[in-house]
């Protein structure tokens, strides 16, 4: 009852910010600014998800390797796919991580191992995320004129920074306290295992070039949808805005952050001075992409050995 209550209330939270970002939205505009050129843009903007993906693929094989969880390249791929596809059915827009996560624990590797790696693969790639705004913040305030937008994105990005400060500090604190209750002892050993990772003079310098990579290629994808209906908007703009945008998407209080990605991209292009429907526009198509990526994950799913083996075996949990 409860998971049908919550599942309720972000399907709730998805239709109503969706009405109110669709208000102002021009459709018969849009439809008239896709020609056989937009298709060419939406074409390039999923092959260069599906590079996304495969990106974090790399990413996400260091970490498990190292959380215990090894996986084969082909493997991984195949479970970030079938994730895509949970990622847009779930009610959640982290659904497809709780998918990976009974495919690895399946797979051998089992519960701990494979919550350890999807938790501290999500972690290091929130850090890296948080970074990457900071790191614009000259050019962000530059490009927000608007007081409240500005102290947004703050709020925002420093949130983010000092919940992956604190889950890296938890890590390195002696209390023997944090190992034994029940509460902190694997967001603990996560931590550990997070700073290993990071602060490795050989994996460190891989995973940061690998989790700031997929943040670029978001704003690449964003900025061919922008192109594919020729929308009055710079690179560099997307650039600014596109992050905290999925910073705040990442929140799992919708479905694959509809609505939430609309309703904030529209309010980042109109604090940035830019049309807040060609803000809605490009959110929409951005979720298109998605979608796409996501049936594309389905079929990877639907013919998947996983699919029919699913519930025939017991998942092992090793110590």
């Amino acid at each position: 009852m409860r998971r049908i209550l919550l599942s309720t209330i972000k399907i709730f939270i998805s239709a109503a910010l969706l009405y109110l970002a669709l208000r102002k939205a021009n459709f018969s505009d849009l439809a008239s600014r896709i020609d056989i050129a937009s298709l060419g843009w939406i074409g390039l903007a999923i092959a260069v998800t599906f590079f996304q993906i495969f990106v974090g693929v790399l990413r996400w094989r260091v970490v498990s390797a190292a959380c215990g969880a090894p996986l084969p390249t082909r493997q991984a791929m195949r479970f970030n796919l079938i994730g895509t596809f949970f990622n847009q059915t779930l009610p959640s827009s982290i659904g497809g991580d709780a998918v990976r996560l009974w495919l690895v624990a399946r797979g051998g590797a089992g519960w701990r191992a494979a919550t350890y790696s999807i938790f501290v693969d999500r972690a290091i790639g929130l850090i890296a995320l948080a970074i990457v705004i900071v790191a614009s913040l000259p050019w962000s305030y530059r490009l927000i004129d608007d007081p409240h937008g500005r102290s947004a994105l703050l709020f925002v990005d420093f949130a983010a920074l000092a919940a992956g400060a604190g889950f890296l500090i938890l890590g390195r604190l002696p209390w023997p306290w944090l190992k034994r209750w029940w509460a902190t002892h694997h967001v603990h050993a996560c931590s550990v295992i997070a700073n290993r990772l990071i602060f490795s003079r050989e994996r460190g310098p891989k995973l940061a070039a690998l989790s700031f990579l997929v943040h670029v290629l978001t704003a690449i994808i964003a900025w061919c949808v922008v192109r594919s209906i020729a929308a009055p908007v710079l690179f560099g703009q997307v650039f600014q805005l596109v992050p905290p945008v999925m910073l705040i998407t990442m929140l799992p209080i919708s479905i694959a952050g509809w609505g939430v990605r609309e309703a904030t991209m529209g309010l980042a292009f109109g604090y940035a001075g830019l049309a807040t429907a060609e803000g809605v526009n490009v959110s929409l198509l951005f979720g298109c992409v998605s979608f796409i990526i996501g049936a594309f994950g389905g079929l990877v799913w639907i013919f998947s050995a996983e699919k029919r083996a699913q519930g025939s075996a017991p998942i092992a949990v090793p110590e």
